[in-house]
């Protein structure tokens, strides 16, 4: 019977595989998932430009649209925003994006950022908003429908900038 091990190591962000079988043999496998600073340059840079694209976006560009298609929900929105909250989830949703880039392997070029930007953000917000018009009255299916749309563009934007920003950044 074969048992495996794994021993992660937080300074370059590898693993080592061991595979022992009854007879005592081993089996090492050495791998790297990324670089870490790949990994929080990426973040950085993802978690601004998510932040000036939901600024434009929802603060500008689609403000009436998504208040005419609010839900009977009301009271909802803070006076003042949590600051820290916002830019801490939008740094997951960066990280996630970096992870999902580099998971890649190759070399990712601005389009292939693109790509997987909308695919990641269109995934990631179309599992929040129908989890949340199932559960809530807080938008209309016209308007969960049309965040999902908005955000893989705003995904797709972003990753595209950390892709192009990541082909500057050596190994």
């Amino acid at each position: 019977m074969a048992r495996k091990y794994a021993r992660p190591s937080l300074a370059d962000f590898s693993f080592t595989v061991y595979s022992q079988s009854e007879d005592k043999q081993s089996l090492e496998i050495q791998g790297s998932f990324m670089d870490i600073k790949r990994l929080g340059i990426g973040s950085i840079v993802g978690t601004i430009a998510l932040n000036l694209l939901g600024m434009l976006i929802w603060g500008n560009l689609f403000t009436e649209f998504f208040d005419a298609n609010s839900g009977s929900a009301s009271g909802l929105d803070r006076e003042a925003p949590i600051i820290w909250a916002v830019l801490l989830g939008t740094l997951f949703y960066a990280a996630l994006l970096t992870l999902a880039l580099e998971a890649r392997g190759a070399s990712t070029s601005m389009i292939d950022g693109l790509k997987v930007g909308v695919v990641v953000g269109a995934l990631l917000w179309g599992t929040a908003d129908f989890i949340f018009f199932g559960f809530t009255n807080v938008s209309t299916l016209t308007g969960s429908i049309a965040d999902i749309l908005l955000e893989g563009v705003r995904g797709g934007i972003a990753g595209g900038v950390i892709a192009f920003v990541l082909s500057k950044v050596g190994d």
